[in-house]
This record gives structure tokens, C-alpha cells and sequence, in this order.
């Protein structure tokens, strides 16, 4: 094995607290299945909202975590403690393997939303009752790099820690970043993004983005590719992934689920949906040159599906533009209109479902969509039986952020 190939960005490890389930194993069994879990709002507060339906993970038990973390963060951290520590035990890698060589391990994390329910319940606290009433803790749990740190300081991973703001799209480029942490010498990266959009102040804040669906009705409100697009549905939970150097899985046994190939990241403007199509292409042309991938070669396509006519458009074209005829065959997918679009976490869970879909055969469906009006392989209805080994997995923010990451199979 040569030095390039023993730096090569594995991914060992997957760790899933998704609306549709809690452990990969329940996630993927809901999104192969096609299984949507989109509902009306139930959080407290936002019932009464503009905002009447979302992806709420209503099952998690804040509980795994420690009572000296929980009470000192938000609920978004919540979930990537939890999700962490899922990814953590899919890789084998125990509390005695972190503290060999905690300076081995690092974390990168992203979120568009950062602590607001922590941060609401404390400016109540200040403006109802006074400064005195106000914790310690309003000072970190609001903020964006929260997890990373959380996740560092509870696991004792004092490798390369860092966050990533870079709208919806930091997801993937979380992943990105610790895949060149690796190749550049870092042996192991827990990276990923989780969100906790739902309480009321978040709600809120999200109510000026016009690309937010208004529809009441679950089936209906989050449907991309189609002549019904009303826009998108917010989801909470989302995904953290163990990547390492393939030597260190190698010589652990410990099995190679996937390479991250490649990535490329560019910005066209908040809300310039038409301009989008130039800036993700690029993006895709950019990630496939650095996985050295044909366009031919790119065997499904998890989208971005924002579920606005003009960006559905605009990245259909940009698939076309980049794989050509390929555009129009490949098999396209977007199983978050099951579960909604949680931000910077939407893209991680498309590459865990893309993963996942490698290891399995199957392509999951897109679901609440039928009537396709985008000229794409959208799959629809339920899973495709196929033997995906390169995947490539979009993600565009509202604030104009592009990425596209390769994902090739883990025996390539």
C-alpha cells in the first residue's frame, strides 16, 4: 500500500439520531423503506406558529448523555453527544482506544442553528426575573462550536478540533475538512452536524426565509422535482461519522464502509437560485476532479431537493451540464422530503444514507414525490435494487453556499 493510500479518508464509523430513527440501523431501515415521518409541529411554543409541519426526533432520550453535560447544553448537543458516541461504537473505537492517543483524534462539526432553545430559556430568565437568574452556561450553549467542543471535552479528544460556518452546505464541508485533517497526518476525525431548529425563537428567525414551506398538510408539503414544490420542510437530529486514515482502520480490522473521494465548495449569492446552477456545477466538476471520477462513473445522486421550482431547476441543469447524457440516467434520490431538511445536518445524513445504500444495494426512495417534472432518474415509490460503488451527494444553503462530495464504495 503506498503512503497516498494508507493517508486515504476512510469512513469507519456512522451514528444516526434522526426523526426516522435513532441508530443507523432504524434510520436505515425507515429511509429504505421509503417511510416519511414529516407531522405537524408539537414543540412547545411553535404550535401556534406560521410553521405547521417538520421532522421532530420525538423518541431521543437526553438521558445517554451525563447530567453534568446535559445541564450545561443545548439540545442540539444533545444530539451529537449521543450521535458521537453511536459513530464511536460502529468504529470500535472505545474510551481506552481514544485515551491511548488522545491527540490522534480530533472533531469538526457544523450547524446553522446553534443552541437556540438553551438561549431562549435564558434571555426569558433575564428579561422576566433579572441578570442573577440567568446561568453560566448562556455563554457557550447558543454557540455554533458548542458540540465540537462538548464532544471533545467528554471524550478526552484533544487531537485538531474545530466548527464550520458555512450555511447549509457546511455539512459536507465539515466532512471535507476532516478528510484533509487526515490525509495531512490527524490518524482519526469524529466529524458531522446535528440541529435542534424547532423551539420558538428558532421558528421564528426561519420565518423570513421564503423558501420555507407554509403547507399544512405532511404529504404535501415538502415535494421537490415537481410541479407542487412549495418549498422545504426544517427537521432537527442529524449524523456524526468516524473518518480515518485507512491505515489506522486496517490495522484496528475494523472495516472500511467508504472513501471520501473528493469535495469542492463555491458560493453564488443568498436565495440566487438560478445562479446556484453555475456555482454547483462547478462544485460537482471541482469534487469529481480531485476523486479522479468520471461523471460516467457517479452511480446515484443524493440532491440537494430544496423544493423551490427555480433551485429544483437550477440544480437538474447542473446535473446535466456536468454529467451530460449520464445526467438523465444516473439514479437521482433525496430521501429527506421523509424527514425534512435539517440544515447543515441534512447533507451528513444523506451521506450516511448513501453509505449505507452501497453496503445494502439499494437506492432509497424519494418520498411524497410522484410526479416528476425535472428531466432526472428520480427514484420514487420505493428502493432500487442496484450495486452503487461511487455516489455523489449535493447540498446548497439559503445564504448561497454550494458543496458536492464523492463518496466511492469501501473496497475501491
Amino acid at each position: 500500500m503506498s503512503a497516498t493510500e494508507e493517508r486515504r479518508a476512510a469512513v469507519t464509523g456512522v451514528g444516526v439520531v434522526a426523526p426516522n430513527g435513532i441508530s443507523t440501523e432504524s434510520f436505515w431501515k425507515s429511509t429504505q423503506e421509503g417511510i416519511s415521518v414529516l407531522d405537524r409541529v408539537t414543540r412547545e411554543g411553535c404550535q401556534d406558529l406560521p410553521l405547521k409541519v417538520a421532522g421532530e426526533v420525538r423518541a431521543f432520550d437526553p438521558a445517554v448523555v451525563e447530567e453534568r453535560f446535559l445541564v450545561q447544553t443545548d439540545r442540539f448537543t444533545h444530539f451529537a453527544m449521543a450521535a458521537a458516541d453511536l459513530a464511536l461504537e460502529d468504529a470500535r473505537l472505545g474510551q481506552a482506544d481514544t485515551a491511548a492517543d488522545p491527540y490522534s483524534i480530533g472533531v469538526v462539526t457544523a450547524s446553522g442553528s446553534g443552541g437556540g432553545e438553551f438561549g431562549q430559556r435564558e434571555l426569558q430568565q433575564l428579561w422576566g426575573k433579572g441578570s442573577r437568574f440567568v446561568g453560566p452556561y448562556q455563554s457557550i450553549a447558543w454557540f455554533y462550536a458548542a458540540s465540537t467542543g462538548q464532544i471533545s471535552i467528554r471524550r478526552g479528544l484533544k487531537g485538531p478540533c474545530s466548527v464550520v460556518a458555512s450555511d447549509e452546505a457546511g455539512g459536507l464541508d465539515a466532512l471535507a475538512h476532516a478528510a484533509r485533517a487526515v490525509r495531512r497526518g490527524t490518524d482519526v476525525m469524529v466529524a458531522g452536524s446535528t440541529e435542534a431548529p424547532l423551539a420558538p425563537y428558532s421558528v421564528v428567525c426561519q420565518l423570513g426565509y421564503g423558501e420555507l414551506s407554509g403547507e399544512s398538510d405532511p404529504t404535501r408539503a415538502y415535494r421537490p422535482f415537481t410541479d407542487a414544490a412549495c418549498g422545504f420542510v426544517p427537521a432537527e437530529g442529524g449524523a456524526m461519522l468516524v473518518v480515518e486514515a485507512e491505515r489506522s482502520a486496517r490495522e484496528r480490522g475494523t472495516e472500511v464502509r467508504a472513501y471520501i473521494a473528493g469535495h469542492s465548495a463555491t458560493f453564488t449569492g443568498a436565495s440566487r437560485w438560478e445562479e446556484s446552477r453555475e456555482g454547483l456545477a462547478q462544485a460537482i466538476r471541482n469534487a469529481l476532479a480531485e476523486a479522479g471520477c468520471a461523471p460516467e462513473e457517479v452511480d446515484m445522486v443524493f440532491a440537494d431537493a430544496l423544493g423551490v421550482p427555480e433551485a429544483d431547476r437550477a440544480e437538474a441543469l447542473a446535473l446535466a451540464d456536468v454529467l451530460g447524457e449520464h445526467g438523465r440516467r444516473v439514479p437521482v434520490t433525496a430521501p429527506k422530503t421523509g424527514i425534512g431538511r435539517g440544515y447543515c445536518a441534512a447533507p451528513v445524513l444523506d451521506v450516511s444514507a448513501a453509505v449505507l445504500a452501497m453496503e445494502h444495494g439499494l437506492i432509497p426512495p424519494t418520498p411524497n414525490v410522484v410526479d416528476v417534472c425535472h428531466d432526472l432518474d428520480l427514484v420514487t415509490g420505493s428502493a432500487r435494487v442496484a450495486e452503487p460503488r461511487t455516489a455523489l451527494v449535493l447540498s446548497r444553503g439559503l445564504m448561497g453556499s454550494n458543496s458536492a462530495l464523492v463518496l466511492r464504495h469501501g473496497d475501491r
